[in-house]
């Protein structure tokens, strides 16, 4: 095997090429370390433009809503107690009334003619009473004690006339007939005379308060018939029995009225009330004289009232408790019938914690949040419990203090770490949320 000598020259270049080769690749792996570590200095932080407050103590009152029907504070159907055609009508829809007042009349000439029969009796039967009270009893009494007393002299004649024969009888003076003859008369004389007495006594006892009541019994049945022919018709005439406005009034003269059909509809509509069912639970924080306000379509404010009933009872078919709530009506503008929304208000607490509605977060378990801006402008949730709640403001009970920088715009679906930064959307100035400077947008 033959060796060759080696060319110094040769190895000398390559040992120069390798090592040349080596440094440039080292410089290359710096140059483009050192791009990339410049290249990651330069990416700005992705920043959330929010909207925040703190939160502020003040006064806040619930409000307990419902939507209610608006009702007249009093309302009268007049129906007739009897079917005839109408006669006359002296109102029409719209007038104003007053309590008596008559409304509409009835053809009634059949009634009044019975009418004035039944006074005729009724006078009749006064003046029998007046007869039988006065003249007939006083002198059938005086009748009576005048055959007893007849019957009493009568016997004592007798007697004396039987004691007069008996002696005269004894002495042989007059036969045994004439005595016994004597003796049969006083016994005639002694019956009537007890008979006399007996009728006397009846008359006195009895007779007089059965005369009296019998007289007093035609007496009272023919008044009884005679108010109750006055009653009927009466019944032709419809007054009023409120004050208020006529709202209907569905026939017209000559038609004929069914008896209880309404002929005319009266309402007070001076106030009105307003009727809403609301849960039990609602119904408990509530009393007589709360403060409320009721909106009316077509009607440009709120109008203030006040509870005046709370049902005592729960509505048997929906479980709900009906209030009232009266409002007054002078104008005339609220009409009976229509519907309303009624906020009525309810407890109040002076010194509630309070954030907008809009900073509330709502969890999928029924729990609630709010994202809170630490020093750092980093955005947290933490849990909250709240208290009452307005379509503005939300009571907080416990979660966060006052001092806290609470997101109201641009909190939602933002994630717990988040950067943000505060501004309105969209603006290109936001302010730091730790330092408070504003910070430039694009140059």
């Amino acid at each position: 095997m033959m060796l060759r000598p080696i060319n110094s020259d040769l190895v000398n270049r390559r040992t120069t090429s390798c090592g040349t080769w080596q440094y440039a690749t080292a410089a290359l792996i710096c140059c483009l370390a050192l791009a990339g570590c410049k290249q990651e200095e330069t990416t700005p932080e992705v920043l959330v433009t929010v909207q925040a407050a703190k939160p502020e103590i003040a006064p806040i009152s619930e409000h307990i809503e419902g939507d209610a029907i608006l009702s007249p504070l009093a309302e009268a159907a007049l129906s007739p107690k009897i079917s005839a055609p109408v006669k006359k009508f002296y109102v029409q829809r719209g007038s104003h009334v007053r309590a008596g007042e008559l409304l509409v009349t009835l053809e009634d000439r059949d009634l009044q003619g019975a009418a004035l029969d039944n006074q005729g009796s009724y006078a009749a039967a006064q003046a029998t009473y007046q007869e039988a009270t006065s003249v007939q009893l006083p002198e059938a009494t005086q009748t009576a004690q005048l055959d007893l007393a007849q019957a009493r002299a009568n016997l004592s004649l007798n007697q004396s006339i039987v004691k007069g024969r008996t002696q005269l009888f004894q002495e042989g003076a007059i036969p045994g007939r004439d005595l016994d003859t004597a003796k049969a008369a006083l016994v005639q004389a002694q019956a009537a005379y007890d008979t006399a007495s007996k009728h006397l006594q009846s008359l006195e006892s009895v007779g007089r308060a059965a005369s009296g009541k019998l007289a007093e019994g035609q007496l009272t049945s023919a008044k009884g018939k005679y108010l109750n022919a006055e009653a009927l018709a009466s019944y032709a005439s419809l007054r009023s029995p409120i004050d208020g406005v006529v709202t209907d009034r569905p026939l017209f003269a000559g038609e004929m009225a069914p008896a209880g059909t309404p002929l005319v509809t009266v309402m007070d509509t001076s106030s009105l009330i307003a009727k809403l069912h609301l849960s039990q639970s609602m119904v408990q924080r509530m009393k007589v004289g709360d403060k409320a306000q009721v909106t009316v379509r077509g009607v440009d404010a709120p109008v203030e009232g006040a509870v005046s009933l709370i049902s005592p009872a729960l509505d048997p078919g929906s479980t709900t408790v009906e209030i009232w709530v009266k409002l007054t009506n002078p104008d005339g503008k609220l009409k009976a019938g229509a519907p309303a929304h009624v906020a009525i208000v309810g407890r109040t607490v002076t010194d509630a914690l309070q954030i907008p509605t809009s900073a509330l977060l709502a969890a999928d378990d029924g729990s609630f949040g709010v994202m809170v801006v630490d020093s750092q402008s980093t955005a947290h949730l933490k849990p909250v419990t709240t208290g009452i709640r307005l379509p503005d403001n939300v009571q907080i009970l416990t979660g966060i203090s006052p001092g806290d920088l609470v997101i109201d715009t641009g909190g939602y679906g933002l994630q717990d770490g988040t950067k943000v930064k505060l501004g309105a959307p969209g603006d290109d100035k936001s302010t730091d949320s730790a330092t408070g400077s504003t910070t430039g947008g694009k140059d």
